[in-house]
């Protein structure tokens, strides 16, 4: 791509944000022109608005940047938005009336039914219904969301199997890393050496997207997979990374019948995005370790730059069918990497603006 799309990050001082600012330092499609956060952070440039927190340096020239107000005038055509539900609620159809691309990362409008719940590899079909938001209508702008972190890397180790053999049940317990509580996160007294057995609102958050994701887009709705899903979240003393244990059901009293080797190749052969060229989605999203000790986040979480779903100890479960264990890195795949493959997925689709003469530098 000879020229870049300009892109503005609201919520672009949290630790989302700040991911966003890493991904995107040598993208080819996408060059961050705009940072906006709240009334504290603007008017500041944002090496000193921001507590960099990640493991690469801070790019020289976002660091020199001025954080603009969290308003639409200004702003480039595509935001990428990471801000708290409440605040969400408020900003991301304020830019969408204004005619931006909101590319979000936010609970706020995931389970809207005009509002696309979307993961390239799973239903990227579900983008038409930006179609029928009425700020598509009025000003070109629309909203499109990624899931909850614990959702994204279930979801996508599901899906093939689904796909092939459909899923009756499912049953899910989550240990959740620290960063997907933002920044500082989870006090150090409450999580060291110790397992917090809540995270607010979580478990109905997984519970309800893992199937909307799932579900079929039929006419201007998406109709949930008719499953019956539980999930426990519990937040663990690891920084990043979500391992989730998983039991399934399959579908159409199939149970047993399908060997393992049957749900291997499913992963294995699981290539949806093949031939796209999206910058941002792994050669191989899910991928099989044989160890019986794996997947574990030091070892398995940067698989695929961090957007690779790693699964292993796949076996007969005594009380549904088949169980496994999987590991996703919960701010790239489940958040920051989610959003940036959402819009190159748009890119893809001719739904936002052809790329400009020349790249917005600030």
């Amino acid at each position: 791509m000879k020229n870049k799309y300009p892109i503005g990050i609201l919520g672009a001082t949290g630790m989302v944000g700040q991911r966003y600012i890493q991904l995107l330092a040598d993208h080819p499609w996408f060059e961050v022109a705009w940072l906006a956060a709240s009334d504290r952070s603007s008017g500041r440039s944002y090496g000193e608005a921001a507590k960099w927190r990640l493991d690469t340096p801070l790019p020289e020239r976002i660091a020199r940047m001025v954080v603009a107000p969290a308003d639409p005038d200004g702003a480039p055509r595509i935001i990428f938005a990471s801000v708290d539900a409440a605040i969400a609620r408020e900003l991301e159809p304020k830019f969408a009336a204004a005619g931006c691309a909101v590319i979000s990362n936010s609970s706020a409008f995931r389970m809207a039914p005009s509002v696309p719940l979307v993961l390239p590899e799973v239903n990227a079909d579900h983008l038409r219904l930006i179609e029928d938001q009425p700020s598509r209508k009025e000003s070109g702008g629309y909203i499109v969301t990624n899931s909850n972190c614990s959702a994204m890397g279930l979801v996508l180790a599901l899906k093939p199997i689904e796909e092939r053999f459909g899923i009756e049940q499912i049953f899910v317990t989550t240990m959740q890393a620290i960063s997907g509580a933002g920044y500082p996160g989870v006090a150090s007294m409450d999580i060291l050496d110790n397992v917090i057995p809540f995270i607010g609102s979580e478990e109905e958050k997984m519970e309800t997207e893992t199937l909307k994701l799932l579900g079929k887009l039929e006419g201007r709705a998406v109709t949930p997979l008719d499953a019956r899903m539980t999930a426990h979240c519990n937040r663990v003393a690891v920084v990043d990374g979500h391992t989730e244990c998983v039991s399934i059901k399959l579908g159409n009293k199939l149970g047993r019948a399908v060997r393992r080797e049957d749900i291997l190749a499913a992963w294995s052969q699981f290539r949806p995005l093949a031939g796209l060229d999206l910058p941002s989605a792994p050669e191989q999203p899910i991928e099989w370790t044989e160890q019986n000790d794996r997947p574990q986040p030091r070892l398995d979480r940067n698989r695929g730059k961090g957007m690779t779903v790693t699964v292993g100890r796949l076996r007969p479960c005594n009380v549904l069918d088949w169980k496994f264990v999987l590991l996703s890195h919960n701010t790239v795949r489940g958040a920051a990497g989610a959003t940036i493959l959402n819009a190159e997925m748009l890119v893809s689709l001719g739904k936002l603006e052809p790329a400009p003469v020349a790249a917005v530098r600030a």
